[in-house]
């Protein structure tokens, strides 16, 4: 492909990605909404420890091997035969073992995580659903890498949080508790499994030496960034179940929720546009791949930094939705909500890092944002229980994602930001700041205000809609995704 069709193909791509994730977020939140709602404070603070462990156990049963295979089939398209089995019998054994470890071990962990006796049969379900997330995981990542965007956002981003409210409602309207929650939650991804198996359906041959060595070469350092980049959250949770108690776990996973829906975007286009830097890279066109990875940084920054901004300053406002438990989660919510403005700031970085191959590097950085976690997170929520584990949490997101973007700079041997960059970001916080303030001034922080905010913003956009060039610049956009790409 040429520059320009890369960039058409990324926009279109993107488009559809960010589509997916507008619905992930929203039935993401959909889904904690209902848990909240149906079970309070404690009781989703036990579900929602379920659900942090069997993640990260998932997470590191994986072995980074979606991410791998992310990585090498856009550069190796006709070896998917070969790499299915490389990447996908160590992680289905790794799984098992877990699961059956973790099976057995039950009541203990059980009694530690949750307190509750009668906590050994939830804490059996999530282990023994462990083997079910990671095949999931890993036959989805063949479909994102082999087939159209569209596919795989339709059965990761839309089917899989669309059931899981739907069941969830459903299971607790025919009397179902905890435990039949979490198996409402569980069964989407099984579902989304036997579908990925008959989009990617072929002849399965048998892998060379090199194939092992090169991917597992790839993936190994990705499995322990991997675990820790999805459990980034769920560590707070069960530590702060474990330190502080079930309630601020609840608290604090409300929190989380909301920190985690303004992601979708980045989500979004993470989904699309990696395979596109990993093809870019591959072939050494890095000042292409620099500006993909500017292109949606600048989308990013635009349509997410003002919801962070919004949370820090209406937080109790937005938390009010859960209910009259959730009102301590303000102070965290402004502190995540800070945090993840760096999170965002900086763009894929780790999509650049992982794409080029620098595994190593990624795992590098997200170690020292584990450790900074950890170490605040065992000084601080004993005392300040879901507060500690937002600023412990907080920690490591800028830690993390600022040496990441040092390490993104070396691989692109390209800048990460630009001028008009800058201009941007610096237009976004002032326009959204200047909301925000009317909305106070009128009707404070609470619900209200935060209604006049949203009015304001809704009129700022008309506005700019009406400046010829800004139309212009949209129509150029929505024809550049309307293209076909050849």
């Amino acid at each position: 492909m040429t520059a320009a069709t890369e960039v058409r193909h990324s926009t279109r791509s993107g488009a559809i990605g960010l589509t997916g994730a507008a619905v992930n977020g929203a039935f993401g939140f959909v889904l904690t909404t209902v848990v909240l709602r149906m079970f309070g404070a404690d009781g989703s603070g036990a579900l929602f420890s379920v659900i942090a462990l069997v993640t990260i156990a998932a997470a590191v049963c994986c072995l980074g091997a979606d991410t791998a295979l992310l990585w090498a089939l856009p550069r190796r398209p006709g070896a998917l035969g070969r790499l299915l089995p490389v990447a996908l019998l160590p992680v289905l054994v790794s799984s098992l073992v877990i699961a059956v470890a973790g099976v057995l071990a039950a009541e203990p962990v059980g009694r530690v995580l949750l307190d509750d006796p009668a906590s050994t049969t939830l804490v059996r379900l999530a282990f023994a659903g462990v083997p079910v997330i990671v095949v999931s995981t890993v036959l989805l990542a063949v479909v994102r890498a082999t087939r159209p965007a569209g596919t795989y956002v339709v059965v990761q981003l839309v089917f899989v949080p669309v059931a899981r409210p739907v069941l969830m409602i459903g299971t607790v309207a025919l009397g179902g508790g905890v435990l039949l929650g979490f198996a409402g939650w569980l069964l989407p991804p099984a579902l989304a499994a036997l579908i990925a198996v008959a989009l990617i359906a072929g002849p399965v041959h048998r892998p060379e030496p090199a194939d092992w060595r090169s991917f597992w070469s790839f993936a190994l350092p990705r499995a322990a960034s991997m675990a820790i980049d999805s459990s980034s959250m769920w560590v707070g949770v069960l530590l702060t179940s474990a330190l502080a108690g079930q309630t601020e776990a609840g608290v604090f996973a409300a929190v989380g929720r909301y920190a985690l829906a303004g992601l979708l975007v980045m989500q979004g286009l993470r989904v699309a546009v990696a395979p596109h830097l990993s093809r870019l890279l591959g072939a050494d066109r890095r000042a292409e791949a620099a500006e993909v990875y500017r292109r949606t940084t600048l989308a990013i920054i635009v349509l997410s930094w003002p919801a962070y901004l919004l949370l820090a300053v209406f937080a109790r406002a937005f938390l009010a939705v859960f209910g009259s438990d959730f009102g301590g989660g303000a102070v965290p919510l402004a502190v995540l909500a800070v945090a993840m403005l760096v999170n965002v700031g900086v763009g894929l970085v780790q999509t650049v890092l992982l794409m080029s191959g620098n595994s190593r590097r990624h795992l590098v950085a997200t170690v020292a944002g584990l450790a900074l976690n950890l170490l605040a997170a065992v000084l601080l929520i004993p005392a300040y229980g879901a507060l500690g584990a937002a600023i412990a949490w907080s920690l490591g997101i800028v830690a993390e994602n600022v040496l990441a973007a040092v390490f993104a700079r070396r691989a692109l041997g390209e800048p990460l930001f630009s001028a008009v960059l800058l201009r941007v970001t610096g237009a976004v916080v002032a326009a959204t700041g200047l909301a925000a303030a009317i909305g106070v001034l009128v009707a404070g922080r609470g619900p209200a205000g935060l209604a006049v905010t949203l009015v304001v913003v809704a009129v700022g956009c008309l506005a700019a809609l009406a400046i010829p060039t800004t139309r212009a610049r949209l129509g150029r956009i929505v024809r550049s995704i309307r293209k076909e790409t050849p």
